[in-house]
């Protein structure tokens, strides 16, 4: 069963992003709380209490979980409810894998498609990075490093590819890992990214797999150094 948490903080974090006389956006406001982290893992899903926060009856929000649990955001547990999903350290890290596989097959057919705007772009997200590092920023940092990996594959042109490595990417986002990398780990992803742009705006596949390899390395060292935390992690694998 996962370690759940305060039962209040789900609705407090929450925000309506319809205009007013607009049909609420249930799925995707829980959906843009979840993936912003601000619902860590365990944290129970009451149904009720979205509802009446919407405005809505219970039924869209029951119909928002269901979909949420196929995404792999949320989890159901009998007699408890639904709550938002905990991985175990082992399946967290297995998405890391599963996204340097995939982001290396994208990359090696983004190099042969990049045209100078995608340069720009993968340059500007990096300068970013590096802003949001100086700043302190670890929620700047995070997305800033998101649009750069997404920047990188982009010309690929493989959207269902992209699709499952946003989709293993989402599933880690309640942990918000970047928060718990001390700065000078920010500092040596920031240098691999760095060895990323410049193998890519050289159109050098090879080095640039290379580099992404690296940078994953580097992320896998820095993440076991939380592998024990119970509130981010699952401490055992969930009942079939």
């Amino acid at each position: 069963m996962p370690s759940i948490r305060r039962r209040s903080i789900f609705t407090t974090r929450l925000v309506n992003s319809a205009g007013r006389g607009q049909q609420p956006l249930v799925i995707d406001d829980m959906r843009r709380a979840i993936l912003a982290g601000d619902e860590p893992p365990g944290t129970l899903i009451p149904i009720d209490a979205v509802a009446t926060f919407f405005g809505v009856s219970p039924i869209p929000v029951r119909e928002a979980l269901k979909v949420l649990c196929g995404e792999g955001l949320v989890e159901h547990t009998p007699h408890v409810g639904y709550s938002v999903a905990m991985l175990t350290f082992e399946e967290f890290r297995e998405l890391y894998d599963v996204r340097q596989a995939l982001e290396a097959s994208a990359l090696r057919e983004a190099v042969l498609r990049a045209t100078a705007g995608d340069d720009a772009s993968v340059r500007e997200h990096h300068a970013r990075m590096g802003e949001a590092i100086a700043l302190g920023d670890e929620r700047g940092h995070h997305a800033a490093s998101r649009r750069f990996h997404m920047a990188l594959i982009a010309p690929a042109g493989m959207p269902r590819l992209v699709h499952m490595y946003e989709s293993a990417w989402n599933i880690t986002e309640p942990a918000r890992p970047m928060a718990r990398v001390p700065r000078d780990g920010r500092v040596l992803f920031h240098d691999d990214h760095g060895a990323m742009l410049a193998a890519f705006i050289d159109r050098d596949g090879d080095r640039l797999v290379s580099a992404a390899s690296r940078h994953y390395d580097h992320l896998r060292g820095a993440f076991d150094e939380f592998r024990d935390d119970p509130e981010l992690f699952r401490q055992t694998s969930p009942r079939a």
